[in-house]
Formats: C-alpha cells, structure tokens, sequence
C-alpha cells in the first residue's frame, strides 16, 4: 500500500527548509537548501523543484505519493491564486510563484504567506494544540504574524491580514523597511533591540553594552538579554520597554479576535521566560479582564520546523 505524503516548502531570506510529512504530521525527510536571490530570485523555484526531485529518487520513497505542495513565502500574497506582490527579502516582485510551482511538479501547490503558514504548523502539532483562535508572532530579524480565526488562517482582503511588525507604535519613531515610520518591528525584532542597544552606547561610552560591543565588534538581541538577566540597568530597561510594547500590542490585537492563545516564536523567543513573564504582565495590565481571562501566552514549540509542517497541514486542509 502507498504511504501518502505532503510536502511543505518554507522559503526564507536566506535558506529553503523542505520537509515531507505524512498525513498525522511526522516529520519523515527535512533538509534546506540556500535561497539563491541572485537575479531577483528567478532561480529559486528551479532550485526548489530539482532538491525535491533529488529526494524523491532516493529508494525510501519508492512506494509513497505525493499529494501536494503546500509553499511559505515571506511577503505579499494571494493565496487564492498563490500570487506573491511583493517579497522584498527574495526580490520577488509580481512574481507567480504557484503557477511556476505546478508547472514543474504536476501537483496541486497551495502558497500563504510565511508567519501563517508558521501558525498553522503551531496551531496543528505545536503549542497551539488546535485552537480556534490564536495568534502567532515571530520575533525575528522583522516581526511577523498570523492569525487563526475559526480554525482558518485569516488572509484578508489582498493578503495583508496579521501584519503585526507593521501597526505603528510611535508615528515619530525610526523608520522601517515599509517606508513608514515607528513599526511594531522597529522596536520588538532583534534588529530593533539591536538598534536600542546602540543608541544607548551612543549615549553613554562607559556602560557595560559598550564595553561588550567593542571587545566583540558586534552586538545581538541576546547579548542585550543576557545583560538584563545580569542586572545591567540599561540593558533591563531595554528589555522591559520592548516587551511593555509587545504586550500593550497584543493587548490590542486580543480585543478584535478575542484568541484562547497567543504564541510568540522566532529567534528572540528563545530568551524563553525572561521574555514571557515580562509580555504577560504587560498583556496583563492592558487587556480587557474578559480577554485576559480566556487568553494564555505561550512560547511557540516547533521552532524552525513549524513552516513545513504548517505547509503540509495547508496541503491536507485544501484537499
């Protein structure tokens, strides 16, 4: 008897994770390539469809069917046609991204945008434990989102749905990537707590940041947290600033959907509960008591996997 196979597709700014995945969601085969943004990132399905080739020809998979594609982008997208407007990370612009992909393959190919195919992939095998409502934030170089809405991934109008990097925190702040000023993802990222950093070794040369900053000649997110964690007054005020304003956001967020889980993934999720507490108390203090009551904040569980096992989870939604 032929198993039956999904594979999911997360494309990122620098590496493509693939996975193929059965239909309870095990993880049977993952490996990624490099995205290859070289001439707007026109090869990059060929390289996509050629790794998968490569691994379908391998003996193990002799007996197993493949169902679908299901495919994470990050950037704009119409996930009716798998349309992607704009990636700026990728340099895909207008780009069929879908149409290409079944062109080569054969197979159906479904496309959302990265940070939902990252909460469906939670929401299905991870911390999300299946919720009907729940939102998922990635704390990473930008700050992404997604949002389920009635077990379904909430894409909106023309895709821009769970945008959460882009509500404007401060009309006067720095400028982000969009082109407009004071983000969510100017703040909250790493590059954002990064940036924080720096102002503050501007402003003060003695301080322990700037002593850190010129022994190493770089700085992290990280570095920023473990300081705090040490009692470094300005790097705690840092910390706790940015997760004040994370969780006044989804505070905010909270009172449109009115979600049973809230989780937070990404690279600057793995400051753990340092972090958590701190967004609690601050979701705390700003939420409605209804919506604190039904809401839990969770650390995302699946990592760097939740893209292909959300983009599995995609394929067997959709047929």
């Amino acid at each position: 008897m032929t198993e039956e196979i999904l594979v999911g597709i997360d494309i990122g700014g620098t590496t493509v994770k693939l996975g193929f995945i059965n239909t309870q969601g095990d993880i049977l085969k993952k490996w990624e390539i490099p995205t290859n943004v070289a001439n707007a990132g026109n090869g990059i399905i060929d390289d996509i469809w050629n790794s998968i080739q490569t691994e379908i020809d391998q003996e193990d998979m002799k007996n197993k069917t493949i169902l679908g594609l299901g495919v994470g982008a990050p950037g704009f997208i119409d996930t009716k046609t798998g349309y992607v407007y704009v990636a700026v990370n990728i340099g895909w612009k207008n780009f069929d991204l879908a149409q290409q992909l079944k062109e080569k393959s054969g197979l159906p190919v479904f496309v959302e945008n990265d940070a939902n195919l990252a909460a469906l992939g939670e929401n299905w095998l991870g911390a999300g434990e299946q919720a009907d409502n729940m939102i998922a934030i990635t704390l990473g170089t930008g700050v992404g989102g997604g949002i389920i809405a009635n077990g379904k991934a909430l894409n909106g109008e023309n895709g821009m749905s769970g945008e959460i990097g882009h509500i404007t925190i401060d009309p006067n702040g720095y400028l982000c990537n969009c082109g407009r000023k004071g983000c969510l993802e100017t703040i909250a990222s790493a590059t954002g707590i990064v940036r924080q950093a720096m102002e503050e070794i501007n402003n003060n040369t003695n301080s322990s940041l700037a002593s850190l900053y010129e022994n190493n000649g770089k700085l992290t997110a990280k570095d920023v947290f473990d300081l705090a964690s040490k009692g470094d007054p300005a790097c705690e005020a840092i910390v706790n600033r940015t997760m004040d304003i994370l969780g006044l956001t989804i505070a905010n967020m909270c009172t449109l959907i009115n979600p049973s889980k809230v989780l937070i993934g990404g690279g600057v999720s793995k400051a753990g509960d340092q972090l958590l507490t701190k967004i609690t108390v601050a979701f705390e203090k700003y939420a409605l008591p209804r919506i604190k009551e039904a809401c839990e904040i969770r650390i995302a569980k699946l990592g760097n996997d939740a893209g292909i096992i959300g983009g599995a989870f995609l394929v067997k939604q959709k047929l």
